[in-house]
């Protein structure tokens, strides 16, 4: 498995947009490509802004390519959603899953 993470932050006022977007605009879009195993918004609230931190799993990178490019490792943010952030991490962390641990109950 290879997960994708990646961080952007936003002003209070735009925190519920930018998660409304991701909610029904991006993942959506994700959820149609082949190898896509799901993903997490973590939402912290900071004094004077809010951290977002995106997480997505893929079967391979030929499905990381798929939904985000050749040029994979950098970010594609639509422009609906990147004017909600004031900023944002330039390219993406890509890791191999090596150990997963799922809870019994």
């Amino acid at each position: 498995m290879i997960t994708r993470l990646w961080q952007g932050y936003t002003s209070p006022e735009n925190a519920d947009a930018y998660e409304s977007f991701i909610r029904t605009e991006v993942f959506p879009k994700l959820r149609e490509v082949r190898g896509f195993l799901g993903g997490k918004l973590l939402r912290r609230n900071l004094f004077q802004e809010v951290e977002f931190v995106a997480v997505t799993h893929f079967d391979s990178l030929e499905s990381v390519r798929a939904a985000a490019g050749e040029e994979f490792g950098y970010i594609i943010i639509p422009e609906a959603g990147r004017s909600l952030l004031t900023r944002y991490d330039q390219r993406v962390a890509i890791y191999e899953v090596v150990v997963t641990e799922e809870s019994s109950s």
